[in-house]
Parts: C-alpha cells; structure tokens; sequence
C-alpha cells in the first residue's frame, strides 16, 4: 500500500508557473502509474496528467497540453508536475493518484486506489 502527499500549490498570476510534488511513502512510485487530477468547486474531478509505469509513456489532459509536464524521480519515490502558463481555469484542488493496474482510460478517477489529500492552485492577479 502506498501513501501519497501532495505539497506545492499556491497562489500564483497568471502567466506564472509553479511546481506540484506528491510524495510517496510505504511502497515506491516505480511500481504504480501515476494520474494528477483536478477538481474545481462545483465541477467533476479532471483528469490532468498520467505517467505509466509500464512504458513511461505520459498523457495530457487537452486544457494543458504544452503547458504541464508530468515527471518522475524515482531516487527521492516523488512524481512532479510542472504548470507553465497558468490560467485563472486552472484553478483547482490537485490531487495525485497512483494505481498498479490501467484498466480503462487513464483519466477515469474511479480505477485509482490510491489518493493524496490535494493541494490548492488559485490562479489570480
């Protein structure tokens, strides 16, 4: 069983970037595809970015694409992800999600087993 813990959100303007990190505990990163997901007040859970165990492949959701970047260190057991050009629409709770298995498409909340407590991005001037 693995233990995620999300850090780096923050109040940023728009244009402004800032760094997401969800650290693991309990069982390494390696082992699990990882999705970051991102819900807004009164909206659906997003899917955001996912990194495959498997093959290392990663995906995007389509609001982010060339703006957000999903990576992984496996010597510090932590997967980042990186958001450039922030929009005030990027405003959200972020949560990192881990699970050994893709059973459907990657963006589907349900499939993950394993969830960190999020962390607040507010995107404002």
């Amino acid at each position: 069983q693995v233990q995620l813990v999300e850090s780096g959100g923050g109040l940023v303007q728009p244009g402004g970037s800032l760094r997401l990190s969800c650290a693991a505990s309990g069982s390494t990163l390696d082992g699990y595809n990882i999705g970051w997901f991102r819900q807004a007040p009164g909206k659906e859970r997003e899917g955001v970015s996912y990194s495959s165990r498997r093959d290392g492949r990663t995906y995007y959701g389509d609001s982010v694409k060339g703006r957000f970047t999903i990576s992984r260190d496996n010597a510090k057991n932590t997967v980042y992800l990186q958001m450039n050009s922030l929009k005030p629409e990027d405003t959200a709770v972020y949560y990192c999600a881990a699970d050994r298995w893709l059973r459907t498409y990657w963006a589907v909340p349900e499939q993950y087993d394993y969830w960190g407590q999020g962390t607040q991005v507010t995107v404002s001037s």
